[in-house]
């Protein structure tokens, strides 16, 4: 009660004052022609003399003197008299004029230069414009001058309350977390108010909540939105439209107010937890279906939202934690059921599996509120499917001797049909890999057969593929692979691992090892190889050659004595037999060539070429290629004495195919100038077919005698040297007598085939005259010079 009543006490004081500032004007006025001080003092202090000098300085007054008000937006059928100037030098004649200038004067402000009178011509707006600066001062109104100092006061425009609050920023949005406690704040708004803050309560804003309640409050001072009630739940309401309203005169009746809309929304925290839409899941699946398919899906339901409505999946318990599993799909937080092994309906037909879902995301604010988790059971039903034959296992070893017979059965296959109808089977081998058809096999009970020889030297390993196919439909391929290894059997002679070639040296020692052999054997034993060798019994006593076993499965052959001689016997063969130690054991005879070698002191070989046809000469080989030598040089000689004498006797003759501008001749000899018709051969220009008829160079000197023009000589003291010289140079062109005389070689040859045929303007039929030279000045700026030298030229015949 006491508050309410200092509010209506407070609404009175606020209307005393509107009504003082509205009627403060005429007030002002009445007094001012009864006492001489206040006429001084209460509009604008206008300094006189005498007595009312002193009043002015004795009278201290507590107000600001040089400042007028005025309300705003006051408005009437006259103009509003906003105060009046005087001074103590108005007695009341004519001769005080008063003048107003600054801000406004003559066209808002208007004074009356005989009272002083200072009028309002127009309604004022204090939110455009706050006070008015001016400057008033009275002059003389015969000769304008002044009679006091210009003073300077202000007017200010006096507010009322005639702007409505304004939210300039809305409207708004703004969120909070959802079950948030009372008091949680939301946001803050802000309106503004063009009225004067510092006059009245015209800018004093008050907010409320128009729409909004109970949910939200808000401070009526700050503008800060708080929620105010406990519990909102996103999953029950999402979004509230708030409307908030600001009021001024603080709030009281007759104050102006303006709203805005705050639209407020709440975000997801996670209070729910997964949930299945049902507890029992029934899926059936083929027994055929691939390892990592896809067999089921379930899904966990959260009304949350984002991040806090992920779950994971998991199987906790059943009988097919071995042979599914569950993942969570990121699009559809669905679980997916894969496959981890094959399934067999002959062998188990059903399982169950327990499933749990959990959230990812678990907020410490609810986990006291239970598990975020939530399981259900999933039953899986096996369908049985038309499976393909199953081999008893998926490779095959069959091992076969490389000696076995053609049509024995080296292995079997088998498969069966893992279906209930349990159809029959039929095999057959894939050619594509047996393209050899080295194998056969039987289509009713899988016995593999052999159709080819086999050796183990050339192919060690088969690899086949057997496909079993159901009777019944057959559609039902399956493939096993069979590799075959072929074993060896002591069926090739051992034999010298190379070609050997011994070589003995006449001078050689008895015992002295002529060659080691080896031998190889393309059988591969378990037990290795170990090969024995021996001469052919015919040849066991052998008077020249021994051998040596190296017991590491070669041997050494040794000379028996020192009396070889090439001139006697040039080669030896010595056959040899090679045994290994297979059963059955296997032998070969290889020969080995021995030749007999002239050999140095040294024992190095150097010749092993029969001597016999060259020794009875008496000539050893050093000699005989010394006498080579010599004739290569003689050779030598004769073939550059040949090609010297062909260099000297080459003549001068361009070829045909050469460019004769290409050529440079060079001789030593000082030629006679043009007359020397001898100091180069023109035959080079001419037609090598007609070289051996010589064209001499004919020069006519002709019969006329030149008279010399008598020219005009210069003064004595004539410097004029250019036009001497230049009268000695026409006279020297003019004159056919002086050598060198005119010369008229004729080049008539353009070459063999040429199809231009000749170039030469000498022996056209046409005259110069007849040609018309304009077309080389069309090929380009190379040409251009010599198009107008054929034009000048044309144009002095004509002149």
């Amino acid at each position: 009660m006491p508050k309410r009543l200092e509010e209506m006490l407070t609404d009175i004081w606020t209307s005393f004052l509107l009504i003082w500032i509205t009627l403060f004007p005429y007030i002002s006025m009445a007094p001012i022609n009864q006492s001489k001080s206040l006429q001084t003092a209460s509009i604008v202090g206008l300094h006189g003399t005498g007595e009312g000098q002193r009043i002015l300085s004795r009278a201290k007054r507590g107000w600001v003197w040089n400042q007028m008000f005025v309300l705003e937006e006051f408005s009437g059928p006259e103009p509003i008299l906003v105060g009046r100037l005087h001074t103590d030098l108005d007695a009341g004649t004519t001769n005080i004029k008063y003048i107003l200038s600054g801000e406004g004067a003559g066209t808002i402000f208007v004074i009356n230069d005989m009272t002083g009178d200072i009028h309002a011509m127009r309604r004022l707006d204090r939110e455009e414009k706050a006070e008015y600066t001016l400057t008033a001062q009275v002059i003389n109104r015969a000769n304008d001058e002044p009679l006091e100092p210009p003073s300077e006061f202000i007017i200010k425009v006096q507010d009322i309350n005639d702007n409505a609050p304004e939210f300039n920023s809305g409207p708004y949005n703004a969120t909070v977390p959802e079950m948030s406690p009372v008091g949680t704040s939301v946001t803050t708004v802000t309106a503004t108010d063009a009225d004067d803050p510092v006059y009245g309560n015209s800018a004093k804003l008050v907010y409320s909540i128009v729409e909004g309640q109970p949910y939200f409050s808000i401070d009526p001072h700050t503008a800060d939105i708080k929620t105010a009630l406990p519990g909102m739940d996103r999953e029950a309401r999402e979004q509230y439209l708030v409307v908030i309203q600001a009021k001024d005169m603080g709030g009281h009746m007759g104050g102006l107010s303006g709203t805005t809309t705050v639209t407020i929304t709440l975000t997801d925290i996670n209070d729910n937890p997964p949930k299945f839409s049902q507890s029992l899941y029934h899926f059936s699946i083929p027994e055929d279906l691939g390892v990592g398919h896809v067999g089921g899906r379930v899904k966990a339901n959260d009304r949350d939202i984002g991040d806090n409505a992920k779950s994971s999946y998991r199987i906790i318990d059943g009988d097919g934690r071995d042979v599914f599993e569950i993942t969570a799909d990121p699009q559809t937080q669905e679980g997916i059921l894969r496959l981890k092994k094959p399934l067999d309906f002959e062998t188990k037909k059903s399982y169950t599996l327990k499933v749990e879902a959990a959230n990812i995301r678990i907020d410490p604010q609810f986990s006291s509120g239970g598990p975020f988790k939530d399981t259900a059971t999933v039953k899986i039903a096996v369908e049985d499917s038309d499976e393909p034959p199953v081999f008893s296992m998926p490779t095959y070893l069959v091992e076969v001797h490389e000696n076995a017979t053609i049509n024995s059965v080296i292995g079997q296959v088998t498969a069966r049909d893992p279906d209930v109808t349990a159809s029959l089977v039929r095999y057959l081998i894939d050619r594509h890999t047996d393209l050899e058809r080295q194998f056969n096999i039987n289509v009713d009970d899988g016995k593999i057969t052999l159709a080819k020889p086999l050796d183990r030297e050339t192919d060690t390993w088969h690899n086949i593929t057997v496909t079993a196919t159901e009777i019944r439909n057959n559609s039902q391929i399956s493939q096993a692979t069979v590799a075959i290894k072929v074993l060896d059997i002591n069926d090739n002679a051992p034999e010298f691992a190379s070609e050997y070639e011994a070589f003995l040296c006449e001078n050689g020692k008895p015992g002295q090892v002529i060659q080691t052999v080896s031998a190889v054997d393309k059988d591969d034993p378990k037990n290795g190889h170990y090969f024995m060798y021996s001469l052919v019994p015919e040849m066991s006593n052998n008077p020249n050659f021994t051998i040596k076993n190296n017991q590491d499965n070669s041997i050494s052959v040794l000379a028996k004595h020192n009396a070889f001689r090439r001139q006697k016997q040039e080669m030896y063969f010595l056959p040899i037999i090679v045994r290994d130690n297979g059963h059955p054991p296997m032998s070969s005879t290889n020969t080995l060539t021995i030749r007999v070698c002239g050999c140095s002191s040294d024992g190095i070989v150097q010749s092993c070429n029969v001597e016999a046809y060259v020794l009875p000469i008496g000539l050893s080989m050093g000699a005989l290629i010394a006498i080579l030598a010599c004739i290569i040089l003689l050779l030598v000689i004769v073939v550059l004495f040949v090609t010297l004498r062909r260099h000297k006797n080459e003549p001068l003759i361009i070829k045909d195919d050469e460019d004769v501008r290409e050529n440079i001749i060079r001789y030593d000899d000082e030629g006679g100038g043009e007359e020397d018709t001898e100091a180069f051969d023109i035959a080079t220009l001419q037609n090598p077919d007609g070289i051996n008829g010589f064209l001499p160079r004919k020069d006519i000197k002709p019969d006329l005698q030149f008279m010399p023009r008598q020219g005009q000589h210069s003064a004595p003291n004539g410097v004029d040297v250019d036009e001497f010289i230049n009268v000695r140079l026409h006279e020297a062109d003019n004159d056919p007598t002086a050598p060198p005389y005119d010369s008229i070689q004729i080049y008539g040859y353009e070459g063999r085939g040429s199809v231009a045929g000749s170039l030469s303007s000498l022996e056209t039929a046409s005259s110069d005259s007849d040609q018309n030279f304009d077309y080389l000045r069309e090929w380009g700026p190379r040409f251009k010079r010599l198009g107008e030298l054929y034009s000048v030229g044309e144009s002095d015949k004509e002149t």
